[in-house]
């Protein structure tokens, strides 16, 4: 009988190994470039984890994505006339236009983004990935399982589309809540879901509801110019049929969006809508030696993290003198993480690393307050880690997301164009010594850890649910199938008036016909007597 167990346990060995191998999918990954590369490469890497097969496909003047480099994880490039450098101007130049729009127009702003378009055309990625006929080949020998695709990279859905594998997009907030309301049919009530650039919360006055209405208004138009100038002819000219953004992208079987209800406004959405936000968020790991004897030298005092992200480089010497002449005030020790020429007012207490490990500061004890940008990506690890923040948004959705952050107490919010030093000293002054900023952001803690599975777990599933079922339709809502006057209904209420308007014509015609034959009968009546 002894004997026999260690058989049975090999034999159950290989019944699980060849369960897993059975199991394991094959997943084509098109990610965007910087931190949204960094958020793909947490579920590709998971996904390796879980015996899955993943192929990255990326572009050879990608800014981020090294495939040059060995990974648990196979590349697959395409190549684009352009250099590394010319696309990297492309990204500065997009973070200029951001950046001025909060001193320039809307229509201005979206002139200058067409302009980039043109100079620097999508379609030249779209064309080098798609027309490539011997990468075409390679991607459908593959017989991929699933397509996990962020919308910051076009045209990775006409791909997922022409390759006929079910698509799964990854992405947060976009122009607006657009692309997720037009094209992933996801309502968003302008009278109570606020959208960029109007800053309003989810309780707006008459007022607001006014203006918000009018931004929905405004941003609906602009995404259907920009389809209907831009985006659409060019997908029709790459699949050689006439095709829209729409039409490719809202074949999505599953959208998991980089958000979550801790962080972002209820409202209703459909059942293949997924919030996974967070899901990056890690347990913190120790620090290198030399970074963790500067944070102890801190004391009681603690540290500040200081981070306006890896796409803004543009932050010029005065502006950085400002900064540290404001930090040199504080008795916190202060981690800014800067690429660049130093400031002269620079102070003993703040050291600059082109580099610090973000989320592993925000989860250390020492750590009182975070000065942020506002990407998704950090507001989410200092909620995770419970850190109020002072937020100094530049531009996309940075402004919404501090502004969220501001009404729920966990956040001062300053103008990076009009703040002076002492704005700075006086907001982490606040951040720090008011109670109520980290009681309010301890309380967001608890709600994203509070959750019935973790977002990165949820994630997973649903990306090997439509491995599994090979798809998701059952879960898409009709209204992708339906007209814009048939989802408002507005075929149903002019046939409805049209009833209405034929029975009154028929009830005045009736009531016509019968005074006059009453007329007719009185006076036939009254010559007779």
């Amino acid at each position: 009988m002894t004997s026999v167990r260690p058989f049975c346990f090999i034999l159950q060995g290989l019944l699980l190994v060849g369960f897993y191998q059975v199991e394991s999918g094959n997943v084509l990954v098109i990610p965007g470039e910087f931190s949204h590369w960094h958020n793909m490469r947490v579920i590709v890497e998971e996904l390796v984890q879980r015996n899955h097969s993943v192929t990255v496909l990326v572009s050879t003047a990608s800014n981020t994505v090294k495939y040059a480099k060995e990974e648990g994880f196979r590349f697959q490039f395409f190549s684009v006339s352009r250099e590394e450098h010319e696309f990297s101007a492309m990204w500065d130049e997009m973070t200029d236009i951001w950046v001025q729009y909060q001193n320039s127009t809307i229509l201005h702003t979206v002139s200058r983004v067409i302009d980039l378009m043109k100079n620097v055309s999508a379609f030249e990625i779209c064309e080098a990935m798609i027309k490539n006929e011997t990468v075409m080949g390679t991607l459908r020998q593959s017989k991929f399982d699933v397509v996990l695709y962020d919308p910051f990279t076009p045209c990775g859905d006409l791909l997922a589309d022409m390759l006929n594998v079910p698509l799964i997009v990854v992405m947060k907030m976009f122009f607006g809540y657009a692309l997720e309301r037009i094209c992933g049919q996801m309502p968003s009530t302008p009278s109570y879901t606020p959208t960029h650039p109007v800053r309003f919360s989810d309780r707006m006055n008459f007022p607001e509801r006014v203006q918000n209405f009018l931004q929905y208004v405004m941003l609906t138009t602009i995404f259907y110019t920009l389809g209907n100038v831009q985006l659409n002819p060019m997908y029709s000219e790459i699949k050689g049929e006439p095709v829209t953004l729409c039409d490719s992208i809202g074949k999505a079987e599953i959208w998991l969006m980089r958000s979550y209800w801790n962080w972002d406004y209820p409202r209703p959405f459909p059942p293949n809508f997924v919030f996974i936000g967070g899901y990056h968020c890690k347990p913190p790991k120790p620090l290198p030696k030399d970074m963790e004897d500067f944070v102890q030298s801190s004391g009681d005092d603690g540290i500040v993290i200081f981070s306006l992200g890896s796409i803004f480089k543009n932050q010029n010497l005065e502006m950085s003198n400002k900064f540290a002449s404001a930090l040199g005030k504080i008795p916190q020790k202060v981690l800014w993480a800067l690429r660049g020429e130093k400031p002269e007012t620079l102070a003993p207490n703040t050291r600059i690393y082109d580099w610090v490990p973000q989320k592993d500061l925000l989860g250390h004890p020492k750590t009182k307050a975070f000065i942020s940008h506002g990407g998704s990506n950090g507001i989410f690890e200092a909620i995770y880690h419970g850190v109020p923040i002072v937020g100094i948004p530049l531009f996309g959705d940075q402004f919404e997301n501090i502004l969220f952050m501001k009404n729920k107490g966990a956040a001062v919010m300053l103008d990076f164009f009009k703040m002076e030093a002492e704005d700075l000293v006086e907001a982490l002054d606040t951040v720090i010594n008011d109670p109520s900023y980290k009681k309010n952001m301890m309380r967001m803690s608890e709600l994203h850890h509070d959750q019935p599975t973790k977002p990165l777990d949820r994630a997973l599933f649903w990306i090997e649910f439509v491995m599994r079922n090979k798809g998701a339709k059952h879960l898409r809502v009709q209204a992708h199938n339906l007209t814009w006057f048939q989802y408002y209904c507005l075929d149903v209420a002019v046939f409805l008036l049209a009833v209405v308007g034929l029975f009154i014509f028929l009830m005045v015609k009736t009531c016509c016909f019968c005074i006059r034959t009453c007329g007719r009968r009185t006076r036939r009546k009254n010559k007779t007597e």
